[in-house]
């Protein structure tokens, strides 16, 4: 081989690798607004001592202002669950995961009945102990 040669294949090229990372960088830009899941309620206002964070994302049941369930873990987010399919999904996750902490996150203007009827739910599902979420008053929840 000729001494241009050897000098030309030592280089890296390093444009592809370039146009690489900043498709990659557009990718992550326009979906990281979409990763945020859930179900928008407004919690009631207590004060109360924050839970430690655990390793584990905990399971989250919410009741919607309309006392609609959805769940965080074991399907889409937002889409509504039938009262019957709670107890089925939560048994099909926790038997998935033993141990997680199922927290209850009910939208202060649902009745009150709709939160004591999926906690009744949920302990059917065999979870001995639920937490309920609430807001801290200092937070004025974006408004």
């Amino acid at each position: 081989m000729t001494r241009k040669k050897q000098r030309l294949m030592g280089e890296i090229n390093v444009v592809p690798y370039i146009d690489v990372m900043l498709v990659l960088l557009v990718i992550f830009m326009i979906t990281a607004p979409m990763l945020s899941q859930g179900v928008k309620v407004e919690l009631p206002q207590a004060d109360s001592t924050p839970i430690p964070q655990e390793e584990r994302e905990p399971l989250v049941v919410t009741v919607n202002g309309a006392g609609e369930y959805f769940m965080s873990l074991g399907g889409p987010a937002n889409v509504p669950l039938a009262a019957a399919a709670v107890p089925a999904r939560l048994q099909a996750v926790l038997a998935a995961q033993p141990g997680l902490p199922v927290y209850v996150k009910g939208d202060r203007l649902v009745a009150y009945g709709k939160v004591v009827e999926l906690m009744a739910l949920i302990q059917g599902a065999g979870v001995a102990t639920v937490g309920l979420m609430t807001e801290s008053p200092e937070s004025d929840n974006g408004r």
